[in-house]
């Protein structure tokens, strides 16, 4: 896997783009104007999309007619020396459609305990916790 950062700006914006030619746009979202998402954003988006395409893929599998799929991320974030890693996420999946609740929420616990890479690889220091909602019920 590989991807290439570019500078576009005279400032602090850049393309990344993957080997595909996809790409997002990133910057300082501390000043004014930024047209990009800021690095640690990215890392929320990374976590749900991530997640998003476990749960999707389970609940399909299993014939679960999805009419919408919504994930909310927050990231709990700590000062440590000149940094402000996450010190937390949460995770909260909303999911309307003819979807048995139980399924959802064992989707979601495969998705953070087995299958998430994303996830996988922030969990030694950030602990990561996730709600699932089911037509407007919390599981």
């Amino acid at each position: 896997m590989k991807i290439t950062l570019n500078r576009i700006n005279d400032d602090f914006l850049f393309e990344c783009t993957n080997s595909q030619g996809n790409s997002i746009l990133l910057d300082n979202t501390s000043q004014p104007g930024a047209k990009g998402v800021s690095p640690m954003e990215s890392v929320l988006m990374a976590v749900a999309g991530c997640s998003g395409i476990d749960v999707v893929s389970i609940l399909k599998k299993q014939r679960q007619e999805i009419k919408s799929f919504q994930a909310e991320v927050e990231g709990e974030r700590i000062q440590v020396d000149d940094a402000k890693p996450f010190k937390s996420i949460t995770v909260k999946f909303l999911l309307e459609g003819e979807i048995d609740p139980k399924k959802a929420q064992k989707a979601a616990e495969l998705s953070f305990e087995k299958y998430c890479s994303v996830s996988k690889t922030l969990e030694p220091n950030v602990e990561i916790g996730y709600e699932v909602w089911v037509n407007g019920e919390k599981i």
